[in-house]
């Protein structure tokens, strides 16, 4: 294991050092080492160690390779200049300003694998380290999950360092601090912690990077891993991070004040602290016009309270206020569902499986043909399920718009809680009418009151809303114009509250 080699020094003679390689990477037939004297009088013995596939090949033969093998070695030899032929090779030998150099074998089996070339030197404890990385990626793309119709295009990719130069290419301030380690003790995944120095609270930050130290696994694959070790109610099915693939986002959210947490192989970045407002939030509600981002951040909020509550309140209506009802509407209703030999409850549960089903499926199918899967299939199930009998044409419309609603939401995490709360809010009601569907939203607006993310009220700026003197309701049910939010939101130090004159 790479981290058994921490505080352990390289040895002087060479062939110790290729022996221990070449044990340590017995039958990887991707590890590459050659051993090898550049040519000329005075040549010392080197030796590259490398992965295949994870090197620029090209950068390395011009760099390192070609360089080498020009050099004069008499001329540049330690008796006539003075110096060392380790700072020989590493001051004039590798054409790059990328290198560095270390004495830990824990750094140099790091840095192999992570791509970069480690180059011994026989007799020198030093080894030179030249960034190679050249491993495959799929570059800069377009975000897939939160698609604007006006705004950036570019989305995070799974390179942890092109994520934070898309940052850095939005935020040209010196006070963004990128703040880098690694997580997992096998994957030694690196992460970076993205802040504000002069807008970020200093208790936040802390707190941030305590619940990180504190993380203690083998492997680190996404930030979703991250995120459930972070968060601080492990049993809430609500999000109490953000997840992002958008920059613009991002470097919104850092500008706030807030913390974003990037992982490497991970197209997604984490963004701490967070409530259930900036949830609803699109990057687009900022680009264009106030007055229609109110209303659709307002129809937002909307599709939000439909998918939860809608099928508790027709259950609570059918089942237990029928006299609500308007007398045609229950004729027409009770005509529907004379043929159909389950109860109410059940035709909900069933339909809507069936829904989650073709919703599941069309994420998984490819996204030309899963869309098309999720139409057509919904509508032939529902029209097949009200033909025969197994559900009335009122279930089929209320959990289409429920459906429909969750669509609605920015947030696909906050999505799957609100489809979770659904399911208990439809069995209350199922059972004790309006006083069970009251009571599920009840429950579920006080366990959203008690919900904390690093520190902060998960309802702000609908309760606590004192705390930021009202500042943040500006941009909360209703976006106000841009000129109007002259504060950052209560997330920032206190002493830097100010975003325009």
């Amino acid at each position: 294991m790479t981290q058994d080699f921490k505080g352990q020094k390289p040895s002087k003679d060479i062939e110790e050092n290729i022996k221990l390689l070449t044990g340590l990477f017995e039958g990887s037939q991707d590890y590459i080492g050659r051993k090898f004297a550049p040519g000329g009088v005075g040549a010392p013995m080197l030796y590259m160690a490398y992965f295949d596939a994870m090197t620029n090949r090209e950068a390395m033969d011009l760099t390192v390779i070609n360089r080498l093998f020009k050099m004069d070695w008499a001329e540049l030899s330690p008796e006539e200049k003075g110096e060392t032929v380790y700072e020989t090779l590493r001051d004039r030998g590798i054409a790059t300003t990328d290198i560095s150099e270390t004495d830990d074998m824990f750094d140099i089996l790091y840095f192999i694998h992570a791509g970069d070339t480690a180059v011994f030197i026989d007799g020198c404890e030093k080894v030179v380290v030249v960034a190679t990385r050249g491993f495959p990626n799929r570059g800069i793309q377009s975000a897939e999950t939160e698609v604007v119709v006006q705004g950036p295009r570019e989305a995070f990719s799974e390179v942890m360092r092109f994520n934070t130069a898309l940052i850095r290419r939005r935020i040209r301030d010196n006070n963004l601090v990128v703040k880098q380690s690694k997580m997992g003790i096998r994957s030694l995944t690196d992460i970076a912690v993205v802040y504000m120095k002069d807008i970020t609270r200093p208790e936040v930050l802390a707190e941030v990077e305590c619940r990180l130290e504190s993380i203690e696994i083998d492997g680190v694959m996404d930030s979703g891993s991250v995120e459930q070790f972070i968060e601080e109610s492990w049993l809430s099915p609500f999000p109490q991070v953000q997840l992002t693939e958008r920059p613009d986002k991002a470097a919104a959210a850092i500008l706030e004040g807030r913390v974003a947490v990037i992982v490497d192989n991970s197209p997604f970045v984490i963004i701490v602290p967070v409530t259930m407002n900036c949830l609803f939030h699109a990057s687009e509600d900022y680009y264009s016009r106030w007055q229609v981002m109110s209303l659709t951040r307002f129809l937002r909020f909307v599709g939000a309270f439909i998918s939860v509550a809608l099928p508790g309140f027709y259950l609570a209506v059918a089942l237990f206020h029928p006299s609500m009802i308007p007398l045609l509407m229950v004729n027409r209703l009770s005509e529907a569902s004379q043929n159909v030999p389950f109860p109410a409850v059940i035709e909900f549960l069933l339909l809507d499986t069936a829904f989650e089903l073709l919703r599941e499926a069309g994420i998984r199918l490819r996204s030309a043909s899963g869309g098309t899967i999720g139409i057509v299939g919904g509508l032939i199930i529902g029209q097949a399920s009200v033909e025969a009998g197994l559900v009335s044409p009122i279930v089929v419309i209320i959990v289409a718009m429920t459906g429909i609603a969750t669509f609605s939401i920015p947030s696909v995490s906050l999505v799957y809680g609100f489809r979770l709360v659904k399911y208990g809010v439809l069995v209350l009601s199922a059972f004790l009418g309006f006083f069970g569907l009251i009571m599920g939203l009840l429950v579920t607006l006080i366990h959203l009151a008690g919900l904390k993310s690093v520190g902060f009220p998960y309802l702000m700026p609908f309760a606590a809303s004192e705390l930021s003197k009202g500042e943040d309701l500006k941009d909360s049910l209703f976006r106000f114009p841009l000129f109007s939010m002259k504060k950052r939101p209560f997330f920032a130090n206190q002493q830097e509250s100010a975003r325009m004159k």
